[in-house]
C-alpha cells in the first residue's frame, strides 16, 4: 500500500514538472511571437472561397495580381483533398461550392487545365451533379461572369435598404454579417453585371462548362417547387412566391425608388467603411461593397476602392511557406485577450512590463465612439464594447468584451482602472436578450424565419442567444464580482452597488436560459467554436463562480435552477481523447452521437457558413 503511495506520489510530481515545462515553453514562444506594441495575432484559417473570390474580384475589377499569382496557386494546391476536392472545414468531405470556385479561382490564375490537380477537380464535381448543385452565393459570383445565367439567381429588391428599422424585413433584422453583405449584395442583384473573361465577355460563358453535368440547360432552380413549399413549409412558400412575383416583375429595376434605393445602399456602404479600408471586418462585407462601389462608378483609385483592396491585400493576406491566401477575418484582438489571460493564468505576474503592455494595447481598441449598428435597437445603451479586429467599429460583439472584461481584471485584480471594466459591463447588461441569453453582436436578433428567404441557403441569416457567449458572459461578471468581494473584506470595493445588482440579475436570467440550452446528455452546443466541448466547456467556466454565489447578500444556487453541471463534467469527461486531451473537429462523431441521444440534428443553431 506504501508503495502503491510512493508511485502515485511521484507520477503526480512528475506530470506536474511536466507541466510546468510545457507552460514555460508556451510562455516562451509567446514572448517570441508578441508584436512591438503588446499584442499577438494569429492566422485565422478560412476554407478556399475567401481567396477564390479575391481572384474573382481581380479579374472584375481589373487589378493586378500576377505577381502573387504563384503563390496563390501553390495556397490553392496545398489545400486540395485527395479526391481532387476542396472543403468547407478541414477535415470535412468536399464540397462542390467550394471546389468549383477553387477550379475557376485556377483557370483565371493561368494553370493549365490538363494539370492533374485540374482534372481530379472536374471528375469530383461532376460526380456531385457539376456547377448546378452549387450555393447560392456561388451561383452569383459566377453569374457576375455570364456562368450561371442571372434568372436563376434569387431577386434581391434594392429596395429593402429603405424599410424602417420597425418593419420585420428591415435589414437590421438580419446579423450583422449577413446585413453587411446583403446591403451591396442588393447593388450587384440590381445592376446583374457580366465581366469579361479571358475567352470574352457573353451572358452565356462557356468558360466553365466542362463542370456542368448538361452545359446546355443552366437555367437550374434554387429552391424547391412552390406545391412542394406549400405542403411542407408556408412560410418557404411565402418568400418563394414573393421571388418569383419579383422576377416576373423584373426584380422591379423599373420602380422609381430605384434610384434611392441604390443611392442608400452607397451611403450606407461608405458610412461603414472604416479609414483603412475594413467593412465590418470580416472578408464578406468588403468583398461584397467593392463590386457594388465599382457597379456605382467608383473606379479603381477611388478612395474608397483603393482603401479596400489595400485592407484585402495587406491586413487580409497571409503569406507563408505553403502560399498565398486571404483570410475571411482576422483576429488581433481576440489572440492578444486568449494570450494575456493564458500568461497571467500560467503565473506569469499581472504587472510584469509584458502584460501591462498588452492591457493598455486592449484598452487602447475598446469601442467607445458613436458608431454601431447595434445601436438601431438599443439607442439608449453606452459604448463600451470590443470587436475582433484590428479596424472595425461599428461591429463589437458581446463574445470579446466579456473575453476582455476577464482579461482586464486579472491584469488588475485591485480594480484601480474599472473605468474601461464597466462600461465593458453596462454595453454586456444592454444587449441581454429577454431569453436570458446574450448573442454574438446584437440583442433580439432572433427572427428566425428569415432564413427562409431563398437568398439564404446557410442558414446563418440571424444571430440569437448562444450558451458559449452566454457562458463567457457569466463567467466575466463572476470573475467581477468575486474580485468585488475580495476587496469589500478590505474596505476597498470600488464597484458601484447597483452594478452588481445589475449582474446578478442578468446571471440568474442567463441560467435559467442555459437550463433551457442543455441537452439531455449534459453538453451544451457551442456556435462559435467546434462544438459541444467547446460549449460545455466555456458553460461550466462560468458556472463555476455561480454554485455558491458571489457573497452571503447575492447567492446564485445552482439548486434554484434546472442546470446540471454533473451531467456536463460527466459528458467532458466521457468525450476525453485517449492521449488525455480534448479535441472535436467539425465532422467529429460527437455531434453526430449528441443528435442520436437528443434527437436535435447536429446543425440545429449551427451557423451554415
Amino acid at each position: 500500500m506504501a508503495h502503491q503511495e510512493t508511485m502515485a506520489s511521484e507520477t503526480s510530481i512528475s506530470l506536474h514538472t511536466l507541466a510546468c515545462d510545457a507552460t514555460k515553453l508556451a510562455g516562451t514562444y509567446a514572448l517570441r511571437q508578441v508584436r512591438e506594441d503588446g499584442h499577438w495575432y494569429g492566422e485565422m484559417k478560412s476554407n478556399a472561397t475567401i481567396t477564390a473570390e479575391y481572384v474573382f474580384l481581380a479579374q472584375a475589377l481589373g487589378f493586378s495580381i500576377e505577381e502573387d499569382r504563384d503563390d496563390l496557386i501553390k495556397y490553392f494546391l496545398s489545400e486540395q483533398n485527395t479526391d481532387g476536392s476542396w472543403s468547407l472545414a478541414y477535415d470535412f468531405p468536399g464540397d462542390v461550392s467550394v471546389t468549383a470556385e477553387a477550379y475557376f479561382a485556377l483557370c483565371l490564375l493561368g494553370l493549365d487545365r490538363s494539370h492533374p490537380a485540374m482534372a481530379s477537380a472536374r471528375e469530383f464535381t461532376l460526380s456531385k451533379g457539376g456547377i448546378a448543385k452549387v450555393r447560392v452565393f456561388t451561383r452569383m459570383f459566377f453569374a457576375c461572369f455570364g456562368l450561371f445565367p442571372w434568372s436563376a439567381v434569387p431577386e434581391l429588391p434594392a429596395e429593402l435598404i429603405l424599410l424602417p428599422a420597425a418593419a420585420p424585413m428591415s435589414i437590421y433584422r438580419l446579423a450583422s454579417w449577413a446585413r453587411a453583405t446583403v446591403v451591396p449584395m442588393l447593388v450587384i442583384r440590381h445592376h446583374r453585371p457580366i465581366y469579361a473573361l479571358p475567352n470574352g465577355r457573353s451572358s452565356s460563358n462557356e468558360y466553365l462548362d466542362e463542370l456542368w453535368v448538361d452545359p446546355t440547360d443552366k437555367m437550374v432552380p434554387y429552391s424547391p417547387s412552390l406545391w412542394s413549399l406549400w405542403n411542407d413549409d408556408l412560410t418557404a412558400f411565402g418568400f418563394t412566391l414573393a421571388d418569383n412575383i419579383l422576377k416576373a416583375l423584373g426584380g422591379l429595376r423599373w420602380f422609381p425608388s430605384r434610384k434611392i434605393a441604390l443611392r442608400h445602399c452607397v451611403a450606407w456602404i461608405l458610412e461603414r467603411q472604416e479609414p483603412e479600408g475594413d467593412i465590418g471586418g470580416i472578408f464578406p462585407p468588403l468583398h461584397a461593397a467593392l463590386f457594388a462601389l465599382a457597379l456605382e462608378g467608383y473606379g479603381l483609385e477611388s478612395s474608397p476602392v483603393r482603401r479596400g483592396i489595400d485592407a484585402l491585400q495587406n491586413t487580409y493576406a497571409w503569406r507563408d511557406s505553403t502560399g498565398l491566401r486571404i483570410q475571411g477575418c482576422i483576429s488581433p484582438i481576440w489572440d492578444t485577450i486568449l494570450m494575456t489571460i493564458g500568461l497571467i493564468d500560467s503565473s506569469l505576474p499581472a504587472e510584469s512590463p509584458l502584460v501591462a503592455r498588452s492591457s493598455r494595447y486592449l484598452k487602447a481598441h475598446q469601442q467607445l465612439g458613436n458608431e454601431g449598428d447595434w445601436r438601431v435597437y438599443n439607442g439608449n445603451v453606452p459604448s463600451g464594447g470590443f470587436s475582433f479586429e484590428y479596424f472595425n467599429s461599428w461591429y463589437p460583439d458581446i463574445d470579446d468584451t466579456a473575453a476582455a472584461i476577464l482579461a482586464m481584471v486579472k491584469q488588475d485584480p485591485n480594480l484601480l482602472d474599472l473605468g474601461p471594466i464597466l462600461s465593458a459591463v453596462q454595453w454586456i447588461l444592454g444587449l441581454q436578450n429577454d431569453d436570458g441569453g446574450w448573442a454574438a453582436f446584437d440583442r433580439e436578433n432572433n427572427y428566425l424565419f428569415l432564413n427562409k428567404i431563398p437568398f439564404s441557403d446557410m442558414d446563418s441569416f440571424c444571430d440569437p442567444s448562444t450558451a458559449d457567449v452566454t457562458g463567457r458572459v457569466i463567467e466575466c461578471f463572476g470573475l467581477l464580482a468575486k474580485r468585488g468581494s475580495v476587496l469589500s473584506r478590505n474596505g476597498k470595493n470600488p464597484i458601484p452597488r447597483f452594478f452588481i445588482d445589475d449582474m446578478s440579475s442578468a446571471t440568474e436570467r442567463a441560467i435559467d436560459f442555459l437550463s433551457t440550452e442543455q441537452e439531455a446528455d449534459g453538453s451544451w452546443y457551442g456556435r462559435w467554436g467546434s462544438n459541444y466541448i467547446y460549449g460545455t466547456s466555456a458553460v461550466l467556466c462560468g458556472l463555476v463562480y455561480h454554485l455558491e454565489g458571489w457573497d452571503d447578500t447575492y447567492p446564485v444556487m445552482e439548486k434554484r435552477h434546472k442546470v446540471d453541471t454533473h451531467a456536463a463534467m460527466d459528458w467532458l469527461k466521457r468525450h476525453q481523447n485517449p492521449d488525455g486531451g480534448w479535441g472535436e473537429r467539425a465532422s467529429n462523431p460527437i455531434m453526430n452521437l449528441v443528435s442520436q441521444a437528443t434527437g436535435h440534428p447536429q446543425h440545429r443553431r449551427r451557423p451554415g457558413h
